[in-house]
């Protein structure tokens, strides 16, 4: 697997202003931008356009794409993103499976793997497995960026250390994202697999304010408020399944009773989907009162084992849309691919800070 950019290369993937060419050029897709364009869509002056686009051919980033038609003066060259230049690999950890996605630079997968896993079985064992995908996956000769890494919560993605996962408390406090840094020799970037499937659709044009809701073997939410992923000072936004609506409920594995992801996951496991789909929309009802958001957005396993009773009575209860997430099965982990691609096409305010490659 190769592992890095070139070291002389990094101002290229570095700048503020490179990032704004790169985002242009995959917008425009095979059919590419010229260097004019280029300097009116970002403001920036001919000349450093030309200095950034150089830096971009020679680290294999973007490459001529043939002339466009002369309206009078001489015709220009246009560029396009090569896609395969480089890979991000996005990991969506879950209690029983683990995901694992190979995206290009424009977005697109290349391939996907999955495997059983057991959260439980220790960190070091899932450490050991989740590299081994990783390092399964075919990168064809193109260059990996990171590593994004989605997984239930709670943790702390500015330190990458996850907490009292709920079911599993033994990982509290353990390292993860510099565990597998180790052990892969890449950068690692790790959140919420509500916060990464939420990023994803972001990047989609879910909207300027959503509420993300998965449904699988917990419960949980990623909100975009304003055009930006919101987690909390701490990690702690999007806690969903964890707003106790009856008092004298079920106990749930967070050590509270009446939690909807205890209601919701016991109406799921006596087949009563529209019990299940009621008390997901007293939750997103309450989510929409309190934010004021536009839309909710509904995922997860569950939800995609038979989406209409889910989409029909989350519906019924809350004032805005209500659909079925774009994505299916690898939302979480095309999203957790995408905390690593989105900052270095200038997409921070959805994202975290671009890892350091090389």
């Amino acid at each position: 697997m190769n592992r890095t950019i070139n070291g002389a290369n990094l101002p290229a993937l570095r700048s503020h202003n490179a990032a704004l060419v790169l985002d242009l050029l995959r917008t425009a897709g095979e059919l590419g931008i010229s260097r004019m364009e280029l300097a009116e869509r970002t403001g920036l002056t001919p000349q450093a356009v030309s200095k950034i686009t150089a830096r971009l051919r020679e680290a294999g980033l973007a490459a001529e794409a043939g002339r466009r038609a002369s309206t009078g003066g001489r015709p220009g060259t246009v560029l396009r993103l090569v896609p395969s230049a480089g890979h991000a690999v996005g990991l969506h950890l879950d209690r029983d499976e683990l995901t694992a996605v190979l995206l290009d630079l424009s977005g697109a997968p290349v391939a996907v793997r999955t495997a059983p896993l057991d959260l439980g079985a220790g960190a070091g064992a899932v450490v050991e497995r989740a590299a081994g995908e990783v390092e399964a996956l075919p990168t064809a000769g193109g260059r990996v960026l990171g590593v994004g890494v989605a997984m239930p919560g709670p943790l702390d993605h500015a330190t990458g250390i996850a907490h009292r996962v709920t079911g599993f408390p033994e990982w509290d406090g353990f390292p993860l994202r510099d565990a597998l840094a180790v052990r892969l020799g890449l950068a690692v970037v790790l959140d919420k697999d509500t916060n990464a499937a939420a990023l994803g659709l972001a990047l989609r044009g879910a909207g300027e304010s959503f509420a993300y809701l998965h449904l699988g073997t917990g419960l949980g939410a990623g909100l975009v408020l304003g055009g930006a992923l919101y987690r909390g000072a701490r990690t702690g936004a999007g806690e969903f399944g964890h707003q106790v609506i009856e008092l004298d409920g079920p106990q749930c594995e967070c050590g509270r009773r009446g939690c909807i992801e205890a209601l919701c996951l016991g109406a799921v496991g006596l087949g009563d989907l529209d019990r299940a789909a009621g008390v997901l929309g007293i939750g997103a009802a309450n989510l929409v009162e309190l934010l004021d958001i536009d839309r909710v957005l509904l995922g997860g396993r569950v939800v995609d084992a038979d989406v209409e009773p889910f989409v029909r009575g989350v519906g019924e209860r809350v004032r805005v849309p209500v659909a079925l997430a774009e994505g299916g099965a690898h939302a979480v982990a095309e999203g957790a691919a995408q905390l690593v691609l989105a900052p270095l096409f200038g997409r921070a305010e959805v994202a975290l800070t671009a890892p350091k490659i090389g």
